[in-house]
């Protein structure tokens, strides 16, 4: 499950793929021509950008006629919530004992 999170979290990584992803999040599938106005790039350095979080298994692409359309791929936002929330225990403990500390800190003052 989590064998492609390092190339995932590597092209998500990069601000400009970052904000292409949560654009399709937000506003669902969209062609490369939908997402030129997240970043002052060409079209040749969106499609580049596209293709690095295809490789990843970030985001789908499917050919309609002319145009080839974009989503987030289901699979690996999947995959990062598994990750994340594996991990969840341990992030709540530690702040639950900082916060302790800080709170005994506060009182020895």
């Amino acid at each position: 499950m989590y064998n492609n999170l390092s190339s995932t979290f590597a092209a998500l990584g990069e601000p400009t793929r970052f904000a292409i992803v949560e654009r399709l999040l937000r506003e669902g599938e969209q062609s490369a021509g939908d997402l030129h106005n997240i970043a002052d790039l060409s079209p040749p350095a969106i499609s580049r950008h596209l293709r690095i979080l295809r490789q990843a298994g970030v985001v789908d692409q499917r050919i309609d006629a002319q145009r080839r359309l974009y989503s987030v791929h289901p699979g690996t936002l999947k995959a990062i919530s598994a990750w994340t929330m594996s991990y969840r225990d341990f992030w709540e403990g530690s702040l639950d004992r900082l916060a302790m500390a800080l709170d005994k800190e506060n009182s020895n003052k």
